[in-house]
């Protein structure tokens, strides 16, 4: 198998690497599990060196994965759940669109207009986002705030129409469940760095989970073939 660029000086091959990073950040398992399913194909790999890829690689699969989704509607639903870094509570800031595809997310140390603003500014610029005509929110008083800035700085479609209704977002609050039942098993975050790194490659794989990939064939083994051509895999 030809190694591409980025994992020159691995001294382990690209699809074992690509297996294990695609499997901590979509199932609940700790590296030291991997560690032991690794031994089982007679590999020795140190929770740490996996650990190290997974930070490396989970940016990397969200950024490339970014450009094959699949355009979302113009209705979304926002929200913000807790996610604990270092043993304080950050917030991340997620929203999908009626059908349930993602849109974009943000970890954030602090719950403000300004967050909320850089939020929506980082969600408008992802080439898969069609512009907002619906936006259902919670009773978070920031949102508003953040959403009328945007509109009076023309980075915001004029004429959004805004829902300021709790259960109407349920949609987006299950959605959270499998990122913070994915988080819960990491027990914790130790930087906001760390936390950023794994939650992209996490978001990601959710999203490829979602069929929210351009593809014909949505299997899970043409998903991974998917993945691979996009690190540039070849056999």
């Amino acid at each position: 198998m030809k190694k591409p660029a980025e994992f020159k000086w691995k001294h382990y091959q690209p699809d074992i690497i690509l297996l294990t990073v695609r499997w901590y950040l979509r199932y609940n398992l700790s590296f030291r599990d991997l560690v032991e399913m690794m031994e089982e194909r007679g590999l020795s790999i140190a929770h740490t060196t996996i650990m190290r890829w997974v930070h490396q690689y989970g940016p990397e699969l969200d950024e490339r994965v970014r450009r094959h989704l699949k355009p979302t509607n113009d209705s979304w639903r926002v929200d913000e759940t807790y996610i604990k870094v270092k043993g304080q509570w950050m917030y991340l800031y997620r929203a999908v669109d009626s059908e349930g595809n993602t849109i974009d997310f943000y970890l954030s140390k602090t719950r403000d207009h300004k967050a909320a603003k850089y939020f929506f500014k980082k969600t408008l610029r992802s080439i898969h986002v069609s512009k907002p005509r619906l936006i259902t929110i919670d009773k978070n008083p920031a949102y508003p705030v953040a959403i009328q800035q945007l509109t009076d700085e023309k980075k915001m479609p004029e004429g959004i129409q805004l829902r300021q209704v709790k259960y109407l977002n349920n949609m987006v609050e299950q959605d959270h469940r499998f990122i913070k039942k994915r988080v819960r098993s990491m027990l914790g975050f130790k930087s906001y760095e760390t936390a950023t790194s794994i939650l992209s490659g996490v978001e990601a794989m959710h999203m490829i989970k979602k069929e929210q990939l351009d593809l014909r064939d949505q299997s899970v083994q043409n998903q991974k073939e998917f993945i691979h051509q996009l690190f540039e895999l070849v056999a």
